[in-house]
């Protein structure tokens, strides 16, 4: 086998797979046959796909693998959150979270080993950073998670993903939109664009990138209310300020009146939660249409920062409704297995120093 010419299977959305087999001279048939046996009936034994030809398995086995990571752990917290880690095949981990509720199940899949963007409360950020996932090192934390929920028989389903795990998705680009394509293709995983969620940290030339690409959903990690307090926190604000950041989210919606952008907001008690920061973010949002999502900090051993109570929690979600804004307190989940927002870690491997000023081609 020339290794060089081996594909991934998980790698290729539709477009890039219809690219393939017609150059071998398949028919378009071809790459519905093959992605309804591997998405919809979750089978990658080629000899088990019946329909295809002798000639076509052989050429699948000889040139096109289905790469998947190996399940390092398993867990599951007290509220019914299940978090996987999975390792890939160079050694790096990164971690998977489900969050059921009710009848919606969201899957917080990561896009890089660590992270470079290094926000100040974030435990990825502690990791360093050693690589980005590949489009179907991506892909496969959806497959294998709706797989392990399928075998258990329980009726729980992703019925969400958000890219909010380990890692900033916008410098992962063509990775990310590969792989948000066949999150979205009915012959995939055909979920509604509207419940896939990409968040970023606000890298700005990459936001109209994705723009002219993709219309799934976007959610912005926002965090503070001006740039000196953002920078702090968020140290590629230094590159891409409040201002152009905003700016962008409201030119990624476009005239759609149909929809919004999510704001993130990480509540440190005695730094960004005060009533006059509520109250400033409120100015800095009008204008746009949007929803706000209030995340009380989750603990991180190492990191001094520390969750608001209640009382505080409410007040600043008050003064953000008094100003027109739909305003909602996520509700920490998994915090017992380290599953929440901000504590995943994953095992990152070669792990270099994070780069403060990270450059986009445009």
């Amino acid at each position: 086998m020339d290794h060089q010419a081996t594909f991934n299977l998980l790698d290729l959305d539709r477009e890039a797979l219809l690219e393939l087999l017609a150059a071998r001279g398949d028919k378009p048939f071809r790459a519905t046959q093959l992605m309804k046996w591997v998405y919809h009936r979750q089978v990658i034994d080629y000899a088990a796909m019946t329909d295809l030809s002798k000639e076509f398995r052989a050429w699948l086995s000889e040139r096109v693998c289905v790469d998947l990571p190996s399940v390092a752990s398993d867990q599951r917290s007290r509220d019914g959150t299940r978090k996987w880690l999975y390792e890939l095949a160079d050694g790096n981990c990164v971690e998977t979270v489900f969050i059921p509720d009710g009848e919606r199940g969201t899957l917080c899949v990561s896009s890089q080993v660590g992270c470079p963007i290094d926000c100040s409360f974030c435990a990825t950020a502690r990791q360093g950073f050693s690589r980005n996932l590949t489009a179907g090192e991506i892909v496969a934390q959806l497959w294998l998670a709706r797989a392990a929920l399928d075998a258990e028989s329980t009726g729980q389903q992703v019925t969400n993903v958000v890219l909010m795990g380990m890692g900033e998705p916008l410098l992962n680009f063509q990775a990310v939109v590969q792989a948000t394509n066949l999150m979205t293709d009915d012959l995939a995983f055909g979920l509604s664009k509207r419940r896939v969620t990409l968040s970023t940290s606000g890298i700005v030339p990459a936001m109209d990138r994705l723009a002219a690409v993709s219309d799934i959903s976007l959610a912005v990690s926002i965090h503070a209310p001006t740039d000196s307090l953002r920078s702090e926190l968020v140290p590629i604000n230094r590159k891409y300020p409040l201002r152009e950041v905003v700016a962008a989210a409201k030119r990624y919606i476009g005239a759609d009146r149909y929809r919004v952008v999510t704001f993130e907001y990480v509540l440190l008690a005695g730094v960004n939660d005060l009533p006059e920061q509520a109250r400033e973010l409120a100015r800095v949002l009008r204008g746009v249409p949007a929803k706000v999502n209030l995340i009380p900090y989750n603990p991180v051993d190492g990191i001094h920062y520390r969750r608001p109570d209640d009382a505080t929690v409410d007040a600043f979600r008050a003064v953000l409704q008094a100003h027109g804004l739909v305003t909602i307190t996520r509700k920490t989940r998994g915090e017992d297995i380290d599953a929440a927002c901000g504590q995943l870690v994953g095992k990152v491997q070669s792990k270099r120093r994070r780069d403060r000023h990270v450059e986009i081609r445009k």
